[in-house]
């Protein structure tokens, strides 16, 4: 009878200290408590707002990147589109058609009949937009929003209605994997066109979107996603280890089994912020902390708390950095703050949140498509954290 007494309490106490250890374990990998203001209300204003500034089309509809008077769209703002219908829809506003509408557009502008990846570009051309031959090639960013605008959208419709967003989300997975993937280092390619000596290494970072890989090896049932998702978080972790400031430029190159990081120049790809942290390294603090907010991943708090910390420090946030953290412009652009206000909330840097998170709520109609654009998605994403 004692005995049996005994081991009751030794085992109540075994019970007690896995509970304990349980709980210390799950402390110290929470994420600090987020700081967010954002409610749905807000959002609903501000979405009707952007919708009428920047959605355009009937049955068919896309971002407009340029005035009406030479309307222009891109594969990369189709992607937003999407991501900012489907997440407004999480916040009570009816955006189902419109979302479809965005997919009729996607459908109608791939590369083509066999290829789903969207082509890069498309111009007003009479009554219709059209892309020309140079233009019906992909860019990776706007193929990997797009792919995970369709599975959020599986998420909150389902898929036995009209669209089928399972499938074409499966579908496009499929081909960005075929044809932006790179097969030796495992990390997304800049487009399907990146293929010659000169540009098959190419990296842009900000498209290293970790929690989306992750999902995809989840809703793909394919464990090679997961070594995308590791290989990009060792990119990252090292081109954040490069400098002090954690900043990273918009293109790199990366090459072999080791994952060898070299600097392209001024001008090698895109434009003379190549080398900077510039209008695509910007949104590198909001893809990075995206992934820490759903999966507390530690190279993602880091590398995200690294860059944080640079901006701590500057009295005010402006347009390009040199990677060792001296402003290239004097104008400020939400493009910049916008991706810090929602990283300092994911982590709650509670200095950064107040001097940067009250501009999310100030979206102007007069600002250009890219940071209004960039401005409406964080300010949704911010709202996701309040329902943390």
């Amino acid at each position: 009878m004692k005995r049996h007494r005994y081991q009751w309490v030794i085992g109540g106490l075994v019970l007690l200290v896995a509970f304990m250890v349980g709980l210390a374990v799950y402390q110290t990998q929470r994420r600090p408590k987020s700081l967010t203001t954002v409610n749905d209300d807000l959002i609903r204003v501000y979405y009707r707002q952007w919708q009428r500034e920047y959605l355009s089309g009937q049955q068919q509809k896309f971002v407009l990147t340029r005035g009406a008077e030479h309307p222009q769209a891109l594969s990369e703002s189709q992607g937003y589109g999407m991501l900012i219908t489907v997440l407004a829809a999480k916040h009570g506003i009816p955006t189902r058609q419109t979302f479809d509408q965005l997919v009729a557009y996607y459908l109608a502008h791939r590369v083509s009949p066999t290829n789903p990846l969207m082509a890069w570009r498309q111009k007003q051309v009479g009554q219709r937009m059209h892309s020309t031959p140079a233009e019906m090639t992909s860019a990776t960013d706007g193929d990997l929003d797009i792919a995970y605008a369709l599975i959020l959208a599986d998420d909150q419709w389902g898929s036995i209605g009209s669209v089928d967003y399972k499938g074409l989300a499966q579908q496009l997975i499929r081909a960005i994997k075929q044809y932006e993937i790179d097969p030796v280092t495992q990390l997304p390619r800049v487009g399907n066109w990146a293929t010659t000596p000169a540009t098959q290494h190419l990296v842009r970072p900000s498209d290293l979107m970790t929690a989306y890989f992750r999902r995809f090896a989840r809703y793909m049932q394919d464990g090679e996603w997961t070594q995308v998702a590791l290989n990009s978080q060792t990119v990252l972790q090292k081109l954040s280890q490069r400098r002090s400031s954690g900043l990273m430029p918009d293109f790199t190159q990366v090459s072999g089994d080791h994952l060898t990081i070299r600097p392209v120049h001024a001008r090698q790809v895109a434009s003379p912020y190549d080398n900077q942290y510039g209008f695509n390294a910007c949104r590198v603090p909001w893809r990075v902390a995206y992934d820490y907010q759903l999966l507390r991943s530690p190279v993602s708090r880091d590398v995200t708390a690294k860059m944080l910390a640079f901006f701590a420090r500057q009295s005010r946030i402006t347009a390009v950095y040199t990677l060792t953290g001296r402003p290239v412009e004097t104008y400020p652009n939400q493009a910049f703050s916008a991706p810090v206000a929602y990283a300092a909330q994911v982590m709650g840097h509670q200095r950064l949140v107040t001097r940067y998170a009250p501009s999310l709520k100030r979206i102007g109609a007069s600002n250009a498509y890219y940071p209004a654009t960039l401005q409406m998605l964080l300010l949704l994403q911010s709202g996701e954290l309040a329902h943390d």
